[in-house]
């Protein structure tokens, strides 16, 4: 039966996963259909696999939603989208000086990373400029790794952020190809990727990672597992569903928060030494469960996200205290 496996098969995979050896795709789906019962022991062994790549650290990353809403897009998920009715905040890209800001208060957060994240399909030139004015100002300053998510990215467009000094660029594949239709009509798949590899040539970190809760199917999730292996992401946010009211996934269901859990330890055995992030839709889909993340993941985002509130810091750290876990500051690498 696909849902029966053992304490001991777990931890055969959580071996596999240590010495990089690929798990197949019938082991992937004994994962996500794991039993309930079986999720102490499966967490055990993704915990094993995170453990021997990064102990007990867990990095923190802030967001500042540098541009919101006015996107030409039609992504089913976002708030921001031009087919959204949601009521967020409409303004064009933030001045230098509220850049700046934003990274002092990702200091004071303890966040290793800094993410810059604008609305839109892709920057316009005005905009690449003040955020590479912005970027140079705080890699003098202040010792933070800065993600950028500007959207698709040209060669040139990419060239420009990394010799600013970005660290990271952001584009997820948010799903499958094969789902992604039913998602986003007014770009491909195929661009997404395509923006990840103008990330990795230019020598930008890329980082990459889905939306879980949009109507798929369990191996659409290992589809996309794989697919951010193969794309050798070296960060990997995994958001959880927020249905906002007034965009067209406003009526999905949230995601249970054990098979939350059982994606997180999923990911963490396909890609068992990158920075897996439980990002958006962590409080509420996971809610009391939060904690249990950290056993698989190793990076979680403090503060709000781009429209929706996040937990509060205190209580973030709080948690991660109390799992005797600690916060790896200014995390560079």
């Amino acid at each position: 039966m696909i849902n029966q496996m053992s304490t001991q098969s777990w931890n055969e995979l959580a071996v596999q996963a240590i010495h990089k050896q690929q798990i197949s795709r019938e082991q992937a789906m004994h994962v996500l259909r794991a039993e309930d019962g079986e999720l102490l022991p499966l967490l055990h062994a993704a915990y094993a696999v995170r453990h021997h790549f990064y102990d007990n650290k867990v990095k923190l990353n802030m967001i500042i939603n540098a541009k919101s809403g006015l996107c030409p897009e039609d992504c089913g998920y976002c708030s921001q989208s031009i087919v959204s009715t949601a009521p967020v905040s409409k303004y064009s890209l933030l001045d230098k000086e509220t850049l700046l800001a934003g990274a002092r208060e990702a200091m004071n957060r303890q966040a290793g990373t800094y993410c810059i994240v604008a609305s839109g399909r892709g920057p316009s030139r005005r905009e690449l400029d003040q955020v590479v004015e912005a970027v140079r100002e705080i890699r003098e300053t202040m010792p933070l790794k800065i993600c950028a998510c500007l959207g698709l990215l040209q060669e040139d467009q990419a060239q420009r952020l990394a010799e600013a000094g970005v660290h990271r660029y952001n584009h997820n594949l948010n799903t499958s190809s094969e789902h992604y239709t039913s998602i986003t009509t007014t770009h491909t798949y195929e661009q997404r990727v395509n923006t990840i590899e103008q990330v990795k040539g230019s020598g930008m970190s890329p980082c990459s990672g889905v939306i879980i809760g949009m109507g798929e199917s369990d191996e659409q999730i290992v589809e996309m597992a794989y697919a951010l292996h193969q794309l050798d992401a070296d960060s990997i946010p995994v958001n959880f569903l927020n249905p906002i009211p007034g965009t067209p996934l406003a009526d999905q269901q949230r995601t249970n928060a054990r098979k939350a859990l059982k994606v997180l330890s999923l990911l963490r055995f396909i890609c068992p030494d990158k920075e897996i992030r439980v990002a958006g839709g962590r409080e509420l889909n996971l809610r009391t469960l939060q904690p249990l993340a950290l056993y698989a993941a190793n990076s979680i985002f403090v503060g709000d996200y781009l429209t929706t509130p996040g937990q509060e810091a205190a209580l973030d750290y709080q948690m991660i205290e109390d799992l005797g876990f600690e916060i790896e500051h200014n995390a560079l690498v």
